[in-house]
């Protein structure tokens, strides 16, 4: 991740009352509804009166329900906000293991030629497979045991940044059955879409056959959002044409961990 506007720390971590929300939300959720103000302040070891104004908080924000008694529940809108802040976290996560931790491990790439160990390799990317050579490269490492080339090398000591950048994704929206299915989709504007990316996945069977009707079957369709994301991260353009009503919670999915896109509207008028 390059820059602020991409780094989740900056959107989420700094802002230390949302961590403070995330974490009373988390404890209501979890023990809901006989929730103690007592017991939350303990576990996070904080004054019942920073709880006692943090739940006030999230009542007004109507992302928690006080009922009788003080039984507290975390509402529909609490949870959406708890799953987008989550992406937060999990991108954080994803930059600590990627960016911070594995330049000190070993790193697993695909050997672009014989190496011998204890040569000095160049390591680069290349349609979202790590490659190991001898040639010059951005960031380059020590070949730790012999490998032949297309066979899986370990390299270690990594120094330099890997010359790397993230894919875009297509975000191409199809119509939901009870509004025409794949007989209603622009498959023209869809078949130019596909012809330019290299992964391409459905969400929804409508979204399947929207696809096979312009001639490609999807690479992925179960577990299609991850596989698209997946791919995007590791630089390969992707379309992901999905129905309708996933449409939206994906785009703002893709916001939330700062992956570029682009939406087609498919449905035909």
């Amino acid at each position: 991740m390059t820059g602020s506007e991409k780094d989740p720390f900056s959107i989420f971590l700094r802002n230390k009352r949302d961590v403070s929300r995330l974490q009373v939300l988390a404890e209501i959720a979890e023990h809901q509804p006989a929730v103690r103000q007592q017991d939350i302040a303990d576990t996070l070891g904080v004054t019942p009166q920073a709880i006692s104004e943090l739940i006030g908080e999230l009542v007004e924000r109507g992302m928690v329900s006080a009922g009788y008694r003080r039984n507290y529940q975390v509402t529909k809108s609490g949870i959406d906000w708890m799953l987008v802040n989550a992406e937060s976290l999990e991108s954080y996560a994803r930059h600590i293991r990627m960016d911070i931790i594995q330049p000190v491990a070993v790193w697993t790439a695909m050997a672009a030629e014989d190496l011998k160990a204890g040569d000095n390799a160049g390591v680069y990317m290349k349609d979202g497979i790590l490659y190991a050579a001898r040639a010059p490269a951005s960031a380059s490492g020590s070949v730790i045991a012999d490998a032949e080339k297309d066979r899986d090398v370990g390299i270690t000591h990594l120094r330099g940044i890997i010359d790397h950048h993230e894919g875009m994704v297509h975000v191409c929206k199809v119509p939901r059955i009870q509004h025409g299915g794949s007989h209603m989709v622009r498959q023209d504007q869809l078949k130019e879409i596909i012809a330019k990316v290299r992964f391409v996945a459905a969400v929804g069977l409508e979204a399947y056959k929207s696809l096979e009707a312009s001639g490609r079957k999807p690479n992925m369709f179960f577990g299609s959002r991850e596989g698209v994301i997946e791919a995007a991260f590791h630089g390969i353009d992707c379309a992901i044409v999905i129905v309708d009503n996933e449409f939206t919670d994906f785009v703002k999915r893709l916001e939330n961990i700062g992956l570029c896109y682009e939406i087609h509207d498919l449905v035909l008028t």
